[in-house]
């Protein structure tokens, strides 16, 4: 069966890094006889040079008509004075889309290699049996996606140039319904039946009224999956327990704004941001997840067009698109077998290079895609 990838590349790094990603799944795509119809499209500030706006009209049509997205990156903070801030491309092409498309769970799988351990700012004894676990947290709902944002009390202050305005007072409000935590939640579990078959589920249920329904409806969904262990952990155990033995944590789930925190700092522990992809999920339809796959880095405009980043997290994101939204696991796994076999064999990129560069062969960009697709 044939499926159609909308592929928008974005900025900074996006498009060396997309061009990557589809050749390695060009390979995987002859390897295991699949059929891939991969479709490029504008997105982010090259969009709005040509097209006047960050997410045009024909590429949201070609996403609606798509099996799957896989993104680049969107964004450059220099330009960022140039439109208003809903017409950034982190607004209004990047959280369109999730809006667009239901895209209620987000997904951050945090795997480091046994060949990468040196980039890893914990000590080896910390690492234990090395570090591979999935954060599964709200992308809709939660303290991040509420309509009750405001500001109150606000006073006209008089400085020695224009007038200021003092705020005296801002609310979020944290906003849960149990539809909300049970679908995201029944995300992790089938999750976790394609990993170890742990959940750990993160609230702050001795203070939070919305923790306490989390855990509620998350021991209740669990019933439904009695081959996947359920533990329940307070937020602020987990954040010290990923630093002293993170090889105890499988999947992860969690309201958005702990999900967030997390997740980042999960990442942190694997040394860099090259090596990490990211799925945002919605609803299945006729037996599959629409999603939206990316690295969890940013456009990196720094190294933009110098061939020298790492296309590693956008190569697994094309893995992770494989295996959720189209079920094709043994693909899937072949790329990051083949992403393990290259590291294995001391490729680097310049982000990943340790505390010597004996043994290693640094490449570039291409280089390290080329490798890859060559051990498909």
């Amino acid at each position: 069966m044939k499926r159609t990838v909308a592929a928008l590349a974005g900025d900074g790094i996006g498009p060396e890094v997309m061009r990557e990603a589809i050749k390695v799944l060009r390979a995987v795509e002859k390897a295991h006889g699949l059929r891939l119809d991969i479709q490029e499209a504008l997105v982010g500030w090259d969009a709005i040079d040509k097209e006047g706006k960050a997410l045009p009209d024909r590429t949201l049509a070609l996403c609606k008509e798509s099996d799957a997205i896989l993104f680049g990156a969107v964004g450059l903070q220099y330009r960022d004075s140039e439109v208003p801030k809903e017409k950034r491309p982190e607004r209004a092409a990047s959280l369109r889309l999730r809006r667009q498309f239901g895209l209620y769970a987000n997904l951050r799988p945090i795997k480091l290699p046994a060949e990468l351990a040196y980039g890893s700012p914990l000590r080896p004894e910390r690492l234990g049996d090395g570090i591979d676990l999935l954060v599964v947290r709200q992308a809709t709902g939660g303290l991040y996606n509420t309509a009750r944002k405001k500001t109150e009390a606000v006073l006209e202050v008089r400085g020695e140039g224009a007038p200021m305005q003092q705020v005296l007072r801002a609310v979020d409000t944290l906003s849960l319904t149990a539809s909300e935590i049970e679908r995201v939640a029944q995300m992790a579990f089938l999750a976790a039946t394609l990993r170890r078959r742990k959940v750990t589920s993160v609230d702050k249920a001795n203070i939070l009224e919305t923790s306490i329904l989390w855990r509620q409806v998350v021991t209740e969904a669990s019933r439904r999956f009695p081959d996947v262990t359920l533990e329940h952990m307070l937020v602020d155990t987990a954040a010290m327990q990923l630093v002293l033995r993170p090889d105890q944590f499988d999947v992860v789930v969690c309201e958005g704004m702990f999900g967030d925190i997390l997740a980042d700092e999960a990442a942190a522990l694997v040394g860099s941001l090259g090596l990490l992809p990211s799925a945002s999920l919605g609803a299945r339809h006729q037996g599959q997840v629409f999603g939206l796959y990316e690295p969890a880095g940013g456009t990196a405009p720094d190294i933009a067009g110098k061939n020298v980043a790492n296309p590693i997290a956008q190569i697994l994101a094309a893995a992770l698109m494989l295996r959720y939204s189209f079920g094709w696991q043994p693909a899937a796994q072949a790329i990051e077998d083949a992403v393990r076999k290259v590291l294995a064999a001391g490729y680097r990129t310049p982000d990943l290079r340790g505390p010597s560069t004996a043994g290693f062969r640094m490449v570039s960009t291409s280089e390290m895609g080329s490798a890859i697709a060559e051990a498909l």
